[in-house]
């Protein structure tokens, strides 16, 4: 659509004039279309809530931590085949990952072999990293924004499990972690840290009770498992404790309209 300036000439209407859309100043519509955009397609598949799987892009199912890839692959399957048999007019506890490889590929290809629906929240980054082929087409997601990612990981999240990775990976836990300790999650929020003898070499967190810069009880907000049938069995005790027991309200779902002030974070 083109309107007609005062001297003549024509230019665009302005959602549609690509140069503006681009430009600082129109920063906050595109901030806004990363919310609304993934609202409108959760909405559409009828997601009510997610499983988070974070971990390295790094590890491959060959590599030397190639067992973390094959256990996150067989984890995700056991907690989609799980979460199917969940009678709900929603999908319940779907597998959601960053999109990418690694980690994130195992987590979707999982939930697909269990031939469940599954989520990738991709980020653009300089060295391209680029969806994997086992995301169900209609939830993969490309952002732009870091902290727009980070959202969309939280908003529906209720359970985390934290494989092996770096800074990418303990950036998410330590988001969450603060969330939760700081009681800006609207709902508990199950943490799993999947490989007790890496997360034990790489965090010493039990010094920070120690020296009084957390409350002894913050060690409360996460468990250790080591294989998949433990982290399933941790995640459907607290799932169903918290989520699906007849005593429990249903979860809030994802709104008709955008209500930020109402989100989980």
């Amino acid at each position: 659509m083109m309107e007609e300036s005062d001297n003549g000439s024509r230019r665009p209407v302005a959602y549609l004039n690509e140069t503006f859309l681009e430009s600082p100043d129109a920063r906050g519509l595109r901030i806004l279309s990363e919310y609304l955009e993934p609202l409108s397609h959760f909405r559409d598949e009828k997601i009510q809530d997610t499983i988070v799987f974070f971990g390295s892009a790094r590890i491959s199912e060959d590599g030397p931590l190639g067992q973390y890839y094959r256990e996150c692959r067989t984890l995700a399957r056991l907690v989609t085949e799980w979460s199917s048999k969940i009678e709900h007019s929603s999908h319940r506890f779907v597998i959601c990952s960053g999109g990418g490889p690694g980690i994130m590929e195992a987590a979707n290809r999982g939930a697909a072999d269990a031939g469940g629906k599954t989520i990738g929240l991709n980020i653009g980054l300089p060295f391209e990293q680029h969806p994997n082929p086992y995301i169900t087409p209609s939830l993969v997601f490309e952002f732009h924004y870091f902290f727009m990612r980070k959202f969309w990981f939280a908003y529906l999240a209720k359970a985390l499990v934290i494989f092996p990775g770096g800074f990418g990976t303990l950036d998410e836990l330590f988001e969450i972690l603060t969330l939760a300790q700081t009681r800006k999650l609207e709902s508990k929020i199950i943490i799993v840290l999947y490989g007790s003898k890496y997360w034990k070499e790489v965090l010493n967190l039990e010094a920070l009770a120690k020296h009084g810069t957390i409350d002894p009880n913050d060690l409360t907000l996460f468990q250790y498992a080591d294989d998949p049938e433990t982290a399933l069995a941790m995640l459907q005790e607290k799932l169903t404790k918290y989520f699906l027991e007849p005593d429990k309200p249903l979860a809030e779902p994802v709104p008709e309209t955008p209500q930020i002030a109402k989100s989980r974070v």
